[in-house]
């Protein structure tokens, strides 16, 4: 554990690699085994708002598998996409048993190559009435838009209102409303007073209704957005990270009511629960909600970094347990002109 602690630390410190190194490509078709996890040794099932259903631990002598920092659900199809534009997919028979697996690569994206700094893919939206597909590169703040399985990029952006997110930090987590707006959580750019930067933007961020307007999330203390899903009653789902030395990767879930989403709003919401020691925890980066009968699940993927090593890629899932009512609207002030600086809007790119 001590090790574990040290190799982390040197991950949180140093600045990654940026030379000319290429990425991996999966080769041929990969090998991929899964195992039982459970949620607690002692068997516990339950983490606060969450009922604990299945885990699964995806591994592979494929150097290129892993690295998974977005998830879609469609129907019985799970999409994965990993943070060098490598695509892992497969369907999930009851109870938890993946098979039909597919690989492949995004067709086209920022850059000119596959250095990290040209393929940083870190959140993914679905349109499940089309097929299209939405992905958030980090370093380049850019939206992409493909079509249905990926098959060819069809238009893209780069947002002036995301253009200063920080390099590593950028559009970690985006999620496509059911009224066809889209979020769009920068990881590290933060606002006037605390928080994250956010942006709502009215419809498709790349070549639909552009304007749209910044808002600021507000995590937990030191925690980061990682990705979101919306519930079926309309409130989000956003899931949290935070790394340190002493307890690792550690993952909140975070509950918002979208009506408090506003031009320039501070967004508080609810915890309800916090994957951390003694319940198994790593480094979550995705999150999609299904329905089952009456049930409302929750899907959680974690992004190994593609260092099996020490971490793993995890496929977790739980049921939600919350009752039907709206959420409190939360919301403080927006930043006023001249004290914390103007709100910025959000608008796509020529």
């Amino acid at each position: 554990m001590r090790i574990l602690r040290v190799i982390l630390a040197v991950l949180l410190l140093c600045p990654g690699w940026s030379g000319e190194e290429r990425l991996a490509l999966y080769r041929g078709t990969p090998e991929v085994r899964t195992s039982r996890v459970a949620l607690a040794p002692d068997g516990i099932r339950q983490v606060g708002a969450l009922t604990f259903l299945g885990g699964l631990h995806f591994k592979s002598g494929d150097r290129a598998f892993g690295g998974y920092s977005a998830m879609t659900v469609d129907g019985d199809r799970f999409t994965l996409l990993s943070d060098g534009g490598l695509v892992f997919s497969f369907r999930m028979a009851s109870p938890m048993r993946p098979f039909a697996p597919r690989f492949g690569v995004l067709p086209d994206g920022p850059g000119s190559g596959w250095r990290k700094l040209d393929r940083d893919s870190e959140s993914m939206a679905l349109d499940p009435a089309t097929g299209q597909v939405w992905v958030g590169f980090e370093r380049a703040n850019m939206i992409w838009r493909y079509s249905p399985g990926f098959a060819r990029a069809e238009a893209s952006v780069a947002p002036p209102a995301m253009a200063k997110w920080p390099l590593n930090s950028g559009a970690e987590a985006m999620v496509r409303l059911r009224d066809g707006g889209f979020l769009v959580f920068s990881e590290g750019k933060r606002a006037p007073g605390g928080g994250r930067v956010a942006l709502r933007f009215a419809g498709d961020p790349v070549t639909g209704p552009r304007r749209g307007f910044a808002f600021t999330f507000v995590p937990p203390d030191h925690y980061q957005p990682t990705d979101a899903a919306e519930l079926p009653d309309g409130r989000l789902l956003v899931l949290t990270r935070r790394a340190t030395v002493k307890t690792g990767f550690v993952n909140t879930l975070v509950l918002l009511d979208q009506r408090a989403i506003t031009p320039g709003a501070r967004v508080r919401g609810r915890e309800i629960a916090a994957l951390e020691a003694p319940l198994i925890h790593d480094n979550f980066e995705g999150i999609a909600v299904t329905r089952e009968g009456g049930a409302t699940i929750v899907w959680l993927v974690s992004d190994d970094n593609s260092s099996t090593w020490f971490q793993r890629t995890l496929l977790l899932k739980f049921r939600l347990d919350l009752p039907a009512r709206a959420l409190t609207r939360k919301r403080e002030r927006p930043a006023l002109p001249g004290k914390s600086g103007p709100v910025p809007q959000a608008s796509g790119g020529d």
